[in-house]
């Protein structure tokens, strides 16, 4: 159970690109890296889960708290590239209608 988080900063946007497997295991390592980026003022925030093959609702619950920061501070929070099962899952527990989940990758994080 691995996942790699690349994150690229310019000014108030911030590209994160996330790779692997989204779990109980994996999901603490991810909060560490998001909730301090979520504090910025006004941050821009783009996950890409692209590669991510599989989220269990630990990873919900971080991109939950991830989402209510940025909101808190007056910021955008997007999630890109997401697998028809992802999507499935967003749409599912109703976050979907929340959290703005783009299933197409608009430039940016590649």
């Amino acid at each position: 159970m691995n996942i790699s988080i690349d994150v690229k900063e310019n000014e108030k946007l911030v590209e994160i690109k996330v790779s692997g497997e989204i779990d109980a295991y994996t999901a603490p390592k991810l909060r560490e890296n998001l909730f301090p980026l979520a504090e910025k003022e006004g941050v821009q925030m783009v996950v890409n889960l692209s590669d991510v093959s599989y989220m269990d609702s630990t990873g919900l619950g971080v991109f939950v708290g991830v989402f209510k920061n940025v909101r808190a501070n007056n910021g955008e929070f997007k999630i890109v590239g997401l697998s028809e099962r992802l999507k499935r899952l967003f749409e599912i527990t109703g976050l979907a209608d929340i959290i703005d989940i783009n299933s197409q990758i608009e430039g940016g994080v590649q």
